[in-house]
């Protein structure tokens, strides 16, 4: 304790509600108000640590540097982001545009491979279930073309021409599994969907259905799927299917989780009518685990690689991520070239570590200076890509377990990677 009531207080309510950014913007102001400088650039930077993504908070360490009034926080950030003019008031230098070779459109569209960007603020809460209305389309998913070639071939086409699709002996129904590896955007991926098809979206994991009492667990995956039949057209979208639907061969007698794959099994079956208009999609970073009567024709028949990001893709998602913060002289190109084997979440906390450098080295400064190549650069060598495990598995899944060809696109998808 400071002795101070307000500052006191203020950080009790940040200490309760760490995710409330409100509470630390009126902290940092009153440290501002009362000169405390080093408290306030502190404050500024645990701001930053925990909502990195939070424009108002960079505009407030301009403040607390400069000795300057600066911007309002209440104010929306400009279209651009960054305030530059102001910035380059403030240093007194010129400075270089944000990304080289590269010209920023105001609202960049987000990425298959971005998690950060992957909810839409249209939702509704029906039963107590979130009913998101997604806005993002397929066309904005940067990159990723053969999936997007493969999502229209078993996915759109079908659904576009009812007509054409019967008569080569094609049902609209059944399910479509997303797979590879993690933080690869398949979630993203499933909103994209939603919004191309025009249909509302239910996200639905182990944590809302799973309950310790015997029958609740089925109870309440059937009634997620009973509020989609009510709220067609509607995705219903299974993360961690893998977790949901795991193999029965694998489990022992007495697992609680049996019935719950006995119960998903029921009402994901496309044989009947009951899920028209309900379109269930699953994604997993490991199919082998998954059910194989989930697999089969009526389910999840149709499964679809969910790859790492291409080079624009990647382009796309640091682009996504260092867009709003202090950034100058950030070549796209160049972070797409050095971030090979990297997945979407890798480069999105590679541009987290480099707003990190450029944060810490202005407060020891004093003085605030923008994101540069040369910090994107040090984050990426220290950065290793985190789906090394998960390539090995995927490795030995082929050579040992694809006997039925179920994965000869993971297969090749592998020996590309290899050359």
């Amino acid at each position: 304790m400071t002795g101070d009531p307000v500052l006191d207080a203020l950080r009790s309510a940040i200490g309760a509600s760490p995710e409330v950014p409100d509470l630390r913007i009126r902290l940092i102001e009153v440290l501002i108000d009362r000169g405390d400088v080093a408290g306030a650039v502190s404050e500024c930077a645990a701001a930053l640590t925990v909502l990195p993504a939070d424009a108002r908070f960079v505009d407030l360490l301009t403040r607390a540097t400069s000795g300057t009034a600066g911007p309002t926080v209440a104010a929306a950030p400009p279209s651009g982001g960054f305030d530059w003019a102001s910035a380059e008031a403030d240093l007194g230098v010129p400075t270089p545009p944000p990304f080289v070779d590269y010209r920023p459109t105001p609202d960049a569209p987000p990425t298959a491979s971005d998690s950060a960007a992957a909810h839409d603020p249209a939702a509704e809460v029906v039963d107590d279930i979130d009913i998101e209305l997604p806005t993002v389309r397929m066309a904005d998913v940067a990159g990723m073309d053969d999936v997007k070639k493969r999502l229209d071939l078993a996915l759109f086409a079908p659904l576009r021409n009812p007509e054409v699709a019967r008569a080569y002996g094609m049902s609209t129904r059944g399910g479509l599994l997303l797979y590879g590896p993690p933080g690869c955007g398949k979630t993203f991926l499933g909103r994209a969907i939603a919004g191309e098809l025009g249909a509302r979206f239910i996200q639905v994991g182990i944590s809302d259905v799973m309950s310790r009492w015997l029958g609740d667990s089925e109870r309440a995956l059937h009634a997620v799927f009973e509020t989609a039949r009510r709220n067609a057209p509607v995705v219903l979208f299974f993360d961690e299917l893998d977790a949901l639907g795991h193999k029965r061969s694998g489990m022992s007698g007495d697992s609680g989780l049996r019935p719950l794959v006995n119960q998903l099994l029921v009402d994901t079956d496309g044989a009947g009518a009951s899920n028209s208009g309900v379109f269930v999609l699953g994604a997993t970073n490991h199919p082998w685990d998954v059910d194989p009567a989930l697999r089969r024709p009526g389910r999840f028949d149709a499964t679809v690689l969910v790859t790492l990001p291409d080079p624009p893709a990647r382009a796309a998602i640091a682009r996504h991520h260092l867009q709003g913060r202090p950034v100058a002289g950030v070549d796209l190109g160049r972070i797409a070239s050095e971030t090979v084997g990297f997945s979407g979440a890798d480069i999105a906390g590679v541009c987290t570590l480099a707003t990190q450098r450029a944060l810490a080295d202005s407060v020891a400064s004093g003085t605030v200076r923008p994101v540069t190549q040369a910090d994107v650069d040090g984050a990426i060598a220290t950065t290793r890509p985190s789906t090394g495990s998960w390539f090995t598995a995927a490795r030995n899944v082929v050579d040992y377990a694809n006997t039925d060809g179920t994965y000869d696109d993971l297969a090749r998808y592998l020996k590309q990677r290899r050359r």
